[in-house]
């Protein structure tokens, strides 16, 4: 079981490079937990103080996932020995998909890179 730092880094920390599986794996949680209370929302009545909470939920976790992705995305992008600011190209419609399927099929780089020396693990501070 990963430890809370483990899981902080890799949904919050932009240092070190994820392999495919990793990217992709993380990118369906948060797909999955953005999910779950838009799910809740539309199950209750509209203009309940449910659908105000479940409203507030989605609001909170899907802000907190937008960031978590971009974060994905560089340190996949790290581990191709691009720089993690090409992650933006998310954001741009028609490009995004590519990107995406880019980032879920292409391996990485093999060995060290500039990014870090391994995948799944933060760069090492520098000495």
């Amino acid at each position: 079981m990963p430890d809370s730092k483990q899981l902080i880094w890799l949904f919050f920390s932009t240092s070190g490079r994820v392999s495919r599986a990793a990217y992709f794996l993380a990118g369906l949680l948060l797909a999955i937990a953005q999910a779950l209370p838009l799910y809740r929302f539309v199950l209750v009545p509209e203009d309940s103080a449910q659908a105000q909470m479940w409203a507030s939920i989605f609001g909170v976790v899907f802000f907190a996932s937008l960031w978590s992705n971009l974060v994905l995305a560089a340190k996949r992008l790290h581990d191709l020995g691009r720089p993690g600011l090409l992650a933006l190209l998310l954001f741009v419609p028609m490009v995004s998909i590519a990107a995406f399927l880019i980032l879920c099929f292409f391996p990485g780089t093999p060995g060290p890179n500039k990014y870090g020396p391994t995948t799944n693990a933060p760069t090492p501070p520098s000495t």
